[in-house]
């Protein structure tokens, strides 16, 4: 049996339909609250009929009415049941028009409440379709830290999926992703070389990534980085560099030979794997230029 006030549940309920906006505003701002208190509370209002009356009011004009609607949601989502009652309520393309043009608290809400949908594959494909790429990576762009990192998180889940990928790199993500591996204090480093590896495994982010003369920053991560930094730098470096002299050439000149042995003894396993196999394309670069 749920432990949850249900009468009162129903009671904002009838509030969320109320002709007046403050009476609106205040009880979305309340079951916001009641949602993210417990796993019980999360049951009790789905069950109560309220997803789809939260998603109406993702279209409020009121900006703070539309932030208690999303991030109700937001909490609501944790809810694996719920994650299906959202999509099915027709949220997604809302939730979307919040993360374009919503307040910035809005906007960041917007953005996780993607992510927690997004743990499901096939929505990976309908948040792809219903443009939330470009407005995730203004987000990324312009976001507080928290937003940055919330974009982030729903761009590196969106782009397991191949459609995404592409999505991503023609909305012109390499640039700022490029921009935060420079920036070592920026705190994104993490991240852009997270989602960098996988939109590097697409050939459309390969290309674009290559475009980016990200080799002097790849290797120094290789040397410098964290473990799970010099795993991905590694990986990217592999995908640009198989069937591609001119950035094997790069690469060597740059020194990167004696960062990946070593990254190949005392790295991640995934880092070892892919330090070796760029180390067996230097190798064969080698005889092919000094047979």
């Amino acid at each position: 049996m749920n432990h949850c006030d249900r009468p009162a549940i129903h009671a904002l309920l009838q509030k969320l339909v109320d002709r007046n906006p403050e009476v609106q505003r205040a009880a979305a701002g309340e079951l916001r609250l009641l949602a993210k208190r417990n796993a019980d509370n999360r049951v009790c209002i789905a069950e109560a009929g309220a997803i789809p009356r939260l998603v109406e009011l993702l279209s409020s004009t009121d900006p703070r009415t539309q932030e208690h609607a999303v991030t109700a949601l937001l909490n609501l989502s944790i809810n694996e049941a719920n994650k299906g009652s959202i999509v099915n309520s027709g949220a997604i393309p809302d939730i979307v028009d919040v993360l374009r043009i919503g307040s910035m608290e809005g906007r960041e809400n917007a953005a996780a409440t993607l992510f927690s949908l997004s743990v499901i594959d096939e929505n990976k494909v309908k948040i792809g379709a219903a443009g939330a790429i470009p407005a995730l990576i203004d987000l990324l762009c312009q976001g507080t830290p928290r937003g940055k990192k919330d974009a982030a998180t729903a761009i590196f889940n969106l782009a397991i999926y191949q459609g995404n990928k592409v999505r991503a790199v023609r909305a012109g993500i390499v640039a700022p992703l490029m921009r935060f591996l420079k920036d070592a204090g920026g705190g994104m480093v993490d991240e852009a070389l997270a989602i960098l590896a996988i939109l590097a495994s697409h050939q459309e982010g390969k290309l674009a990534i290559g475009q980016a003369e990200p080799l002097p920053v790849l290797v120094e991560v290789i040397k410098t980085g964290s473990p799970r930094n010099r795993e991905n730098a590694a990986a990217i470096l592999w995908s640009l560099c198989t069937g591609d002299a001119q950035h094997l050439k790069a690469a060597r000149e740059l020194g990167v030979e004696e960062a990946l042995k070593e990254l190949s003894q005392n790295g991640t396993d995934r880092a070892k794997r892919k330090a070796g196999n760029v180390l067996e394309l230097l190798q064969r670069f080698e005889v092919a230029v000094n047979p």
